[in-house]
């Protein structure tokens, strides 16, 4: 038996990849409600390969016209609705096995949110006694949303480390909860009370993470461990589409580098992991901390395979030689590079400074010490166009980089969500609040932003045919109906000399059998004329 669990949800998305999903935040919490004397499980029903097709929601239907045949060409999006992750039946089981009077569950993503809603639903139909609290960014942004259901006892806004031991403190003992720091929870006479959202001071006062309550062997890259660590929170920056930064409730905090190097001593030495991704909103923003950072793990860690990532993106402006090189030696093999865009309006947009310049340096430094590069744009925001979107795609094709092309979506408590809902553009439903759902239809309209995202995909694929020494194909009219899908690059080239002819994206099904995807062909013409004018570069040469 055990005083509180925790849960990670499953989603159901067109798409999941798991080694974004390490339930670090759960984990952290639970080492807090350990120091205050609680047993805690953590049950992550993400950990499992398990996953299931299902019927495409009702409110995406629209998505059928863009996604609905399959398509297994180098040029694919996605196709099939899934399920991943166990089924609410397991969770209830769970739940109630474990004896639990207390149930956290994650909700981070809004898109999401239903999820962790029927979880609560769930533990509730299996173990009605227990209480039940929501944590995460969808509460912290939208509690009265939270609270509309009766399934939920709680929910937390801001840091859970600060107000799940209090929490529970109270409800185990029946005391007040009016003063506990971050809680949403109801009179007696049903009306919500808010409280101010709980922020951790100082972050090297917490206790590292109790990875060993998580299902660590199934986070594998390959043959490798992997793990996340937080080296601090929040961003000092203001980006128009981010929930998180500096108009938000989330305050800039960054841990002691001793901190970060103990949590990371205990990561690979204990863990076990070689592949180690910084979840940091902006991990390299103080140039000064960030090399003692560097410095640190090559004294370290110098002798072991580890590789380091900061997959949620490094300031472009941080990033000079000496750090850079120091990246290298310390164990990174790519620089993830946040861009936004090479407009200098759309920037201003964004409230972004202009990094244009900086990223090209960053670039150059990365192909010097041998690193690779993503850089990472959106599309499809408000007030941003189709051209300028194409030739943000087509800047990236004559630079040392992959094309990292991500649909806007409004998230709940950035500023771009209030934008959205004052334009009368929010997407209908939270559900829909997600890149893969297209969700906004502004100045550039559903059809153009999957032809922007399906063109990303197509500067990738030329840019692995010039590092792997394949010439770029010839402009030819496409006349073939069914090809060969036993080798699944030469498939795509004979699709690119049909597309680089007359701006067509095709698909093929399992039969080899072609067909047209539904694109913006003027949007993909754009691309076909810009890109005769480049010198084209791969991602390694």
């Amino acid at each position: 038996m055990t005083d509180i669990l925790l849960i990670q949800p499953p989603v159901r998305d067109f798409y999941l990849t798991a080694k974004r999903t390490i339930p670090y935040g759960l984990a952290c919490i639970a080492a807090s409600l350990q120091n205050a004397g609680f047993s805690v499980e953590i049950f992550d029903a993400l950990a499992t390969s398990k996953s299931r097709k299902l019927q495409i929601p009702e409110e995406m239907a629209y998505l059928d016209e863009y996604y609905g045949k399959e398509d297994i060409s180098p040029f694919a999006l996605f196709n099939n609705f899934k399920h991943f992750g166990y089924g609410f039946e397991r969770i209830g089981k769970e739940a109630a096995k474990s004896g639990a009077w207390l149930v956290g569950i994650s909700s981070l993503f809004t898109p999401y949110a239903g999820y962790a809603l029927h979880t609560a639903e769930t533990v509730k139909a299996f173990s009605p006694s227990c209480k039940t609290v929501l944590g995460g960014h969808h509460p912290t942004a939208l509690p009265e949303s939270v609270m509309g259901n009766g399934a939920v006892d709680y929910a937390i806004r801001g840091e859970g480390e600060v107000s799940m031991p209090l929490l529970a403190g109270a409800v185990r003992g029946g005391k007040s909860l009016d003063l506990i720091p971050g809680l949403v929870f109801r009179k007696k006479d049903g009306s919500i009370t808010i409280n101010e959202t709980a922020t951790v001071e100082n972050l090297d006062n917490q206790p590292f993470p109790a990875t060993n309550l998580l299902k660590q062997d199934f986070y594998m890259r390959g043959k490798t461990a992997s793990a996340v660590i937080s080296a601090s929170r929040g961003c000092p920056m203001k980006c128009s589409y981010c929930s998180v930064g500096a108009s938000s409730f989330m305050k800039y905090r960054r841990r002691s580098v001793e901190s970060v190097l103990g949590e990371l001593e205990k990561i690979v030495y204990e863990n076990k992991a070689g592949f180690i991704d910084f979840e940091d909103e902006n991990l390299s923003m103080d140039r000064t901390w960030f090399i003692t950072l560097l410095n640190g793990i090559k004294t370290r860690f110098g002798k072991s395979e580890i590789e380091l990532r900061a997959m949620n993106g490094l300031f472009p402006s941080s990033l000079d030689e000496e750090t850079v090189r120091l990246m290298k030696e310390a164990g990174f093999r790519t620089l993830n590079l946040s861009l936004g865009s090479f407009s200098s309006a759309q920037l201003g947009r964004f409230g972004r400074p202009d990094v244009r310049d900086d990223f090209d340096k960053a670039l150059l430094f990365a192909e010097k010490y041998g690193l690779d590069a993503v850089g990472y744009i959106i599309a499809g925001a408000p007030f941003q166009n189709p051209e300028d979107s194409v030739s943000d795609i087509l800047s990236l094709a004559g630079r040392r980089v992959l094309a990292g092309v991500s649909i806007f979506y409004p998230s709940p408590g950035s500023p771009d969500f209030g934008l959205c809902d004052k334009l009368g553009i929010l997407p209908e439903t939270f559900s829909l609040m997600r890149s893969s759902a297209i969700p906004v239809s502004h100045t550039t309209n559903r059809k153009q932003a999957v032809t922007l995202l399906r063109l990303g995909r197509i500067l990738n694929f030329i840019k692995y045919l010039k590092d792997s020494g394949i010439e770029i194909p010839e402009s030819l009219p496409f006349r073939e109906k069914v090809i060969k899908t036993d080798n699944r690059r030469d498939a795509g080239i004979n699709l690119l000399t049909g597309f680089l002819h007359d701006g067509k994206i095709r698909g093929l099904d399992r039969s080899g059998a072609v067909y047209e995807h539904n694109i913006c062909v003027e949007t993909a013409g754009l691309f076909v004329e810009g890109i005769k004018h480049i010198e084209l570069r791969g991602c390694r040469t």
